[in-house]
């Protein structure tokens, strides 16, 4: 497959480049969403594709989108197609990379759900027993089941930059606290409904991250990505063990490469060999078709 590490549409303004998405404009009310097969690590976008990583995503997101509708709304629109607004050679170039979604206002956090004790929670609780300020029991060991999800907000960072972490009452601040209550809710319940779905299916989602939008009406919906590989820590639940990393499903594959080498995780970002290309995409390739299929 032909990686798309940048996507070039005419037939729609262009609104913006993040990461990994490109963001068009179709009229006032809907938005394309277009994950290319960029890939980031320590908030710096790499030079080298994963070919066919944003078809992943996509399909993943829009599966989630899909089975939890009855938690809350999302942006996905599927009573438009693509081919109303792009051409033929526009279509092959996206080969199952775009989404149409709702326009909706963005709520100005990360929304953090931490299952499992591990990564920078790790590091924090053996310095302070806490994560991210939130204390925690005595005793527990690295990639432990927490005695229940954490709700850890953080910052929406711009391209380059880093996110930082936030208190919930921080959160409050921003947003009020009838809005920072709904949207640590709603991740809470995702991430629970998420967690015991996918375990059924050998996976542990150790961690994740949602975000938010909301409609004229003030309405909050799931927005973006939601529980795929790029935006959580997926773990294979035959191979886990409390006391020490498991493998993954997911991009921690290449944060883990990229610490093996000699770089300050800044702009611009080391190539991947095709090894580390390769494993990665049968990570991401895994976890979907255990998620996704037959079901």
């Amino acid at each position: 497959m032909q990686p798309l590490y940048e996507s070039n549409l005419t037939s729609l303004p262009l609104i913006s480049k993040g990461k990994v998405r490109d963001i068009y404009d179709i009229d006032d009310q809907h938005l394309l969403i277009v994950t290319t097969d960029r890939i980031s690590a320590f908030d710096v976008v790499l030079p080298t594709p994963i070919p066919g990583k944003g078809r992943i995503l996509t399909d993943t997101a829009q599966f989630w989108m899909k089975k939890t509708r009855d938690i809350i709304p999302n942006q996905l629109v599927t009573d438009i197609n693509l081919s109303d607004y792009l051409t033929s050679d526009e279509l092959k170039q996206l080969d199952g990379r775009g989404m149409i979604v709702r326009k909706l206002k963005p709520l100005p956090v990360e929304a953090i759900v931490r299952g499992y004790l591990v990564g920078s929670g790790w590091k924090e609780y053996k310095k302070s027993q806490s994560v991210c300020g939130i204390p925690l029991p005595a005793g527990l060991e690295k990639a432990e089941k927490l005695p229940q999800p954490l709700f850890t907000p953080s910052t929406k960072a711009a391209v380059g930059e880093h996110d930082e972490n936030i208190s919930f009452e921080q959160l409050c601040e921003i947003m009020g606290k009838d809005k920072a209550e709904k949207v640590r809710d709603y991740s809470l319940q995702l991430y629970t409904f998420a967690a015991d779905f996918a375990l059924e299916r050998g996976i542990i989602i150790a961690d994740t991250k949602f975000e938010f939008g909301e409609d004229e009406n003030g309405v909050i919906h799931l927005i973006d990505e939601a529980l795929t590989p790029d935006s959580s820590r997926f773990w294979p639940a035959a191979k886990y063990k409390v006391g020490k990393n498991p493998e993954s499903f997911d991009k921690q594959y290449i944060r883990d490469y990229l610490e093996s080498l000699d770089w300050n995780k800044e702009a611009p970002g080391p190539e991947l060999p095709q090894e580390v290309v390769l494993k990665t995409l049968e990570k991401y390739q895994e976890a979907q078709a255990r998620l996704t299929e037959n079901l």
